[in-house]
This record gives structure tokens, sequence and C-alpha cells, in this order.
């Protein structure tokens, strides 16, 4: 007893893949040039000595921020300056209003002093 499968549908063949004359043709490499390295080298040192590195102090300022760490403390200082000079502004203020309402005290106590400071020096 023979069984004998029938597919619903006839084998289909797949259409050549454009890509593949392309893929072997690249895998044939050609060979480099005997002197590659040596001329690559060549071509490298030519265009550093063609350039001298920039001078100046924005090229160096660049030169610092162009680096993460740098403008990462950069603005932290920044912003710790910002504070301690608001801090510093705040206490001048308040030291200068403990001066007045000790002066206003003073005045309350002793009418006297407040007489005094309104008279004309001679």
């Amino acid at each position: 007893m023979r069984l004998t499968v029938s597919l619903p549908h006839p084998a289909m063949t797949n259409p050549p893949d454009p890509l593949d004359p392309l893929l072997e043709r690249w895998s044939d490499t050609p060979a480099p040039p005997p002197r590659l390295a040596a001329e690559v080298w060549h071509r490298i040192a030519l265009q550093e000595n063609d350039a001298p590195p920039p001078v100046g102090w924005w090229v160096t300022i660049e030169a610092w921020f162009a680096r993460p760490p740098f403008v990462v403390m950069f603005v932290a200082s920044c912003a710790l300056l910002g504070l301690f000079l608001a801090e510093v502004r705040i206490n001048r203020i308040q030291h200068e209003r403990s001066q007045q309402l000790a002066r206003s005290y003073l005045q309350l106590i002793d009418p006297l002093l407040a007489v005094q400071n309104k008279e004309p020096r001679s």
C-alpha cells in the first residue's frame, strides 16, 4: 500500500535574487596596493603638518567646556556662588533691620535719646 501525498498548490520556484551577483562580486575583493599603509601614513602626516593647531584663549575655553565633567562642575559652582551671594545680601539686609529695630527700641524706652538725635550738632 502506497500513500501519495498531493499538494494543493504546485511547488513554487523563487525568482533569482538580483542581489546575488552583486554579493558574489563584492566577496571578490582585490588585493590592496603594495604601499597602501605607507601612503596612508604619509597623507596623515601631511595633513597634520598643514593645519597648525588653533591657538588662543577662546579655543582653550572651548576645549575646557567640551568636557562634560568640567561643564557640570562649572554649573554647580555658579549655582553655589549665586546661593552664597544671595545669603550675604540677605544677611546684610537683616543686620541693617536689626540695627534699625534696636534704635527704635531705644528711642521708645528713652525719649530723651530721640531729642538728642534730633538736635543739630555743632
